[in-house]
């Protein structure tokens, strides 16, 4: 198994960059649909949440209010302490066990770990490569309140929360450079893909 890291700052393309491996082939692990999968009714993971944020984070249906604790957590330093110190050991339970799977069931797999993440949320998984998606603030901004419907300011806290964009690029082996046009970016996912595919045929 070849276990790749993506990582980079909010809207910086690291999903287009993990479509296009997949559909070369790659197994996808998207860690922002396991932190939903922790935190979904009956799980231990809603359960601390809930203790830790009060009954008024869930909906009428018991199911979690992602939008009102993400603005929660988003505007309080304290507060988005406590939801990932609950979230992130849970992941990092969950994503080592899918890993796990994915090569048990194709030792030649190529995995794909797409983790917004990595760096503030210390993941240390076995990685043989870390991707990070780098575009320039100004462009993450405008993605998230064109195509993501944020407010200016809203957008501003996001992008201010989250890792420095050098920390980002001190632990990656490849930086793709999401600023550009789209086809830009397919291109150097593409050239990633083909050194992947060299690199594995060598070790084989």
């Amino acid at each position: 198994m070849y276990l790749i890291g993506l990582t980079g700052g909010i809207a910086s393309g690291k999903s287009t960059v993990a479509r296009r491996l997949f559909e070369h082939g790659a197994i996808h692990i998207d860690a922002d649909q396991l932190a939903r999968r922790v935190v979904e009714p009956g799980t231990p993971g809603l359960a601390a949440v809930v203790e830790a944020f009060g009954p008024e984070i869930l909906r009428a249906d018991g199911t979690l209010d992602r939008e009102k604790l993400g603005a929660l957590a988003f505007g309080d330093p304290e507060a988005r302490e406590r939801l990932n110190a609950i979230v992130h050991p849970a992941v990092r339970a969950l994503s080592g066990r899918l890993i796990a799977e994915a090569g048990a069931a194709d030792p030649d797999a190529v995995v794909v770990y797409d983790v917004p993440l990595l760096v503030e949320a210390r993941v240390e998984h076995p990685f043989d490569l870390i991707v990070v998606t780098d575009a320039p603030r100004r462009a993450q901004l405008a993605r998230l309140v064109d195509q993501r419907g944020l407010e200016p300011a809203q957008a501003e806290a996001r992008v201010d929360a989250q890792a420095d964009p050098e920390e980002r690029r001190a632990i990656a082996d490849v930086v793709i450079d999401t600023g550009g046009s789209l086809a830009h970016t397919m291109s150097q996912a593409d050239a990633l893909w083909a050194d992947i595919v060299a690199k594995t045929r060598a070790a084989d």
